[in-house]
């Protein structure tokens, strides 16, 4: 049998296959793809463990997921008509008593160019963001200033006392995030004018401050993205290796909301050791005579609520609703999917459902809260935290949180290196009921099984310090790897399938399965995101091997 060869693919020819794609809250729900400067796409809350910050709690909100680095000319810049809040209550009722707001503008500074001769010269705005390098405390070739302002409100989000957080070094209600990591070239070293951006402000009732950062940062967030949204489809196996494959978002940027706030200021009492809280986007129109009304678009606290367990007819009710609220959803908890789901398509290898009906095992983690370590006596979807429990210093901390002994990690809120897919995948599957904590451990036959998306994500991935997310990917210069897709077919015009494949750097050696139903015949072709030469295929009974130039 002799092996025909299809000619490679260049990122100029081919169209790479294209897929909608979920994470923590990343596209979650119908309504929300349509704002994608809304969406909220993760949530973190935990005591801040950089040294010497202890007493403080910091809160994370990221918003506009799967930032590509390259989306110029007008990257990412937040809704000026719309408001993001972080939520907090302390006083265990799953309605807010303080609530940290923030509204943006974006102020085009109109750079303009005199273009032509003398006697035929016009003068004209620029099209990009910048005209030339800028850096801390160099910014005249910025072209658009993006600006935020941040109030406090304790009590209702709506009708609560509002304060005005003020900049600390001219006392305006202005401040300013950094342009989005457009370049090497544009901005030579973006760590330290993202860094100049660090505001530590006053807070109203205390000498103690905050710290508040807003820009863009690396997704924090790790998850085999298309692997998993297909029927759970690991290509590494589900119960297989923890390391072992790709984190589908780590090229992709989001942009931060970030605060470090001071324990006591977001105790009601000292008595009351435990904060919930949870974050929102909300869309703000105005009548002609400019009364504004906000309507809550985006909501998220735990990870993965509105994407595996909410059904999809209810998910974009879920996200205009508050905690208060929740009953409304508890059948999704009590009762969930997600198990029989991965029960129909594991089945076959021993994989068993729960049979513990009310989970009460699910109430405790994503409504009530953990009794002993995070239950406050609030009912609703919320991020619990326990200020009393100190937190796990970075070297130390363990990705799996509680359940690895860590009760500084996840579910007691949520730091960075929590792995909340792999520790969300165990605990609906029974983990708690086989440790004897809730019902039977004979209720969780699977609960022992380490179910993983091969996706793994730790602390050492972030900094140790104030916002504690990395910086972001760089639009430029190019990454010099070469992606590619290996894809095999029995027939000249296909159809063609992905198919896995294993590469010797050493021999430049591609080797891939042959199809099974080649009989004289079988096609190799790549899609890749730049020139390939593909050397003539060479074929065993099983295999297809070619050269890469």
């Amino acid at each position: 049998m002799k092996p025909r060869l299809l000619q490679s693919l260049s990122a100029a020819s081919v169209v790479l296959a294209g897929v909608v794609v979920h994470a923590s809250s990343h596209r979650e729900a119908p309504m929300i793809t349509h704002s994608p400067k809304l969406d909220c796409a993760d949530f973190y809350l935990f005591s801040s463990y950089e040294p010497g910050r202890e007493g403080y709690v910091t809160l994370v909100a990221n918003y506009l997921p799967l930032q590509d680095a390259y989306g110029g000319p007008n990257y990412f810049q937040l809704d000026e008509q719309a408001v993001y809040e972080i939520h907090v209550d302390n006083s265990g009722d799953a309605i807010e008593d303080l609530t940290f707001q923030f509204r943006f503008q974006n102020t085009s500074r109109d750079i303009a160019l005199t273009i032509g001769p003398a006697g035929n010269q016009r003068t004209n705005a620029v099209p990009v963001l910048a005209v030339g390098p800028i850096g801390a405390g160099n910014i005249a070739a910025l072209n658009v200033d993006q600006t935020y302002r941040l109030n406090v409100i304790r009590g209702a989000r709506r009708s609560g006392q509002v304060t005005p957080i003020t900049h600390p070094q001219d006392g305006s209600p202005n401040f300013t995030r950094p342009q989005d990591n457009v370049g090497n070239k544009t901005i030579p070293n973006y760590n330290a004018y993202a860094n100049s951006y660090i505001y530590e402000f006053a807070l109203p009732g205390t000498d103690k401050k905050g710290k508040v950062f807003v820009g863009q940062r690396k997704d924090p967030f790790a998850v085999n993205l298309g692997e998993t949204f297909d029927l759970v489809n690991i290509s590494t196996s589900p119960i297989g290796s923890e390391t072992a494959n790709k984190d589908s978002l780590a090229y992709k940027n989001v942009t931060a909301l970030c605060l470090e706030l001071p324990t006591e200021f977001l105790l009601a009492s000292t008595n009351q050791s435990i904060l919930g809280a949870w974050s929102t986007a909300s869309k703000a129109t105005r009548t002609p005579d400019g009364i504004e009304t906000l309507t809550q678009v985006s909501r998220l606290s735990m990870p993965l609520v509105n994407e595996v367990v909410i059904g999809v007819k209810d998910k974009d009710k879920f996200n205009a609703s508050e905690p208060k609220d929740d009953l409304q959803f508890a059948d999704y908890v009590t009762h969930p999917t997600l198990p029989a789901i991965l029960e129909l398509l594991y089945g076959a290898v021993g994989v068993q459902a729960p049979t513990l009906f009310p989970r009460t095992d699910l109430l405790a983690v994503f409504v009530t809260g953990i009794d002993g370590v995070t239950k406050n006596g609030s009912i609703g979807e919320m991020q619990r935290l326990n200020t009393g429990i100190a937190p796990t210093p970075r070297g130390l901390q363990k990705n799996m949180g509680v359940l690895a002994g860590d009760n500084a990690g996840f579910p007691n809120g949520r730091r960075p290196g929590d792995d909340v897919v792999d520790m969300a995948l165990r605990v609906v599957m029974g983990k708690l009921i086989t440790l004897g904590l809730f019902g039977t451990p004979d209720q969780a036959p699977s609960g022992d099984i380490p179910f993983t998306d091969g996706a793994t994500v730790n602390s050492t991935f972030f900094l140790d310090r104030f916002p504690y997310l990395t910086t972001p990917v760089a639009g430029s210069p190019n990454d010099p790897s070469i992606t590619f897709t290996p894809q095999v077919s029995s027939t000249a015009n296909g159809p063609f399938r992905t198919v896995a494949g294993a590469f010797d750097p050493a021999s430049q050696t591609l080797t891939v399965l042959k199809p099974a139903d080649a009989a004289s015949s079988a096609f190799l072709r790549l899609k890749s995101d730049r020139p390939i030469t593909l050397g003539q295929p060479t074929t065993t009974a099983t295999q297809l091997k070619a050269t890469l130039k």
